[in-house]
């Protein structure tokens, strides 16, 4: 359950970089950002593996560049779900994906699966 509190809170921090850095990404309040990050990891959970087996061929066929539009489109459906949570257009959805996703994936190197910080050292004889 800590892992689950460690990843929101990533992604939240994730949201703020988005919203900070790009002009059409806007987030007003707190608990409009906690909302945002509980939907968004909900619709990564739930929604995105449905629609990644739909455009499975276009994703092959672009060598998976359509990820970026898929992963663009989630982050769209949560502001359409939040009157809060406004995104401009479509090129502010795929850098604020982009900006959330590379946030939690160097986040993701640091906490393990269970949400402690870890680091591991491996060292050669």
């Amino acid at each position: 359950m800590q892992g689950f509190f460690v990843r929101m809170l990533i992604t939240m921090l994730g949201l703020v970089f988005a919203s900070g850095i790009l002009p059409g990404v806007t987030i007003s309040g707190t608990g409009s950002l906690l909302l945002a990050a509980i939907l968004l990891g909900l619709v990564n959970a739930f929604v995105r593996p449905v629609a990644f087996l739909l455009t499975l061929p276009i994703t092959i066929l672009s060598l998976g560049l359509f990820l970026l539009v898929l992963n663009a489109a989630m982050f769209g459906l949560v502001a359409v779900m939040l009157d809060s949570f406004v995104v401009a257009g479509f090129w502010s959805a795929v850098f604020g994906a982009l900006i959330v996703s590379i946030t939690s994936t160097v986040a993701s190197w640091y906490i393990g699966s269970d949400g402690r910080f870890e680091i591991f050292v491996v060292t050669r004889r």
